[in-house]
């Protein structure tokens, strides 16, 4: 197997994930595309390879067992282990989200991607994690999933959320969840607030770049032996749950 570190990053062809998984390729790791669409999945390993890193696509919906179980197989067959996995594919499940009047499948969508997806895509990479002498597995979150905060007396938190904020705190949960479980191993998972970055999740609404919002995902990633594992963190440290 090679020396090279091999992460692999969902939800990587544009916006947030795209700019983890050129950060990581400038660190000289090699970096999965992992996406559904094929056309923009391939445009963006075009691009990072342009810019310098060791880019490859993966097919991936995680929201698909088949789908996910192929991009398993497919890296393995092409380095053997997983070295770093961020989960960063997420839906907002649609808006308005009022819990008095949400439509139900607008939550069952954002589970199913951001909190499901994220077991189903860890579960079936982990055989290959547990290869890597370093592993690191970051979710990607948000503060909007910090019950802390939403309950903050004059908490300015974004709209009111059924299902995308709630969903987010579940993946913290399940983050802390994972962590117990594996506390034994080298496996270090934490989650991840980008901050409120421009991208087309929110209509391009956000104050920060995208590239500014990759930065703690990639930190988290190359976290060493000793770092933290089971927490929650934006740019500024740790974010309360």
């Amino acid at each position: 197997m090679s020396g090279q570190t091999i992460a692999l990053v969902t939800g990587a062809n544009k916006g947030i994930g795209y700019e983890i998984a050129a950060g990581l390729g400038a660190l000289g790791w090699s970096v999965g595309v992992g996406a559904r669409d094929e056309a923009r999945r391939e445009a963006a390993v075009q691009k990072l390879r342009a810019g310098g890193a060791d880019a490859f696509g993966v097919p991936l919906d995680v929201t698909d067992d088949e789908s996910v179980a192929a991009a398993a197989r497919l890296v393995e067959e092409r380095a053997g282990r997983l070295d770093v996995l961020v989960n960063n594919a997420g839906v907002t499940g649609g808006m308005p989200q009022m819990p008095t009047t949400v439509d139900l499948s607008a939550v069952r969508t954002a589970v199913e991607t951001n909190v499901i997806g994220v077991i189903r895509v860890t579960n079936a990479l982990l055989p290959l994690l547990r290869r890597s002498a370093a592993p690191r597995i970051v979710n990607m979150s948000s503060t909007v999933g910090s019950l802390t905060k939403q309950a903050a007396p004059g908490a300015e938190m974004g709209p009111v959320s059924a299902a995308y904020a709630p969903s987010k705190t579940f993946l913290n949960a399940l983050t802390v969840q994972y962590a117990r479980e594996l506390r034994d191993t080298d496996i270090l998972i934490n989650a991840a607030c980008p901050g409120y970055c421009a991208t087309d999740l929110n209509g391009l609404r956000g104050v920060r770049t995208p590239e500014q919002g990759a930065a703690i995902a990639i930190r988290l990633a190359s976290l060493p032996d000793d770092g933290p594992t089971g927490a929650f963190f934006d740019e500024d440290g740790v974010v309360p749950w």
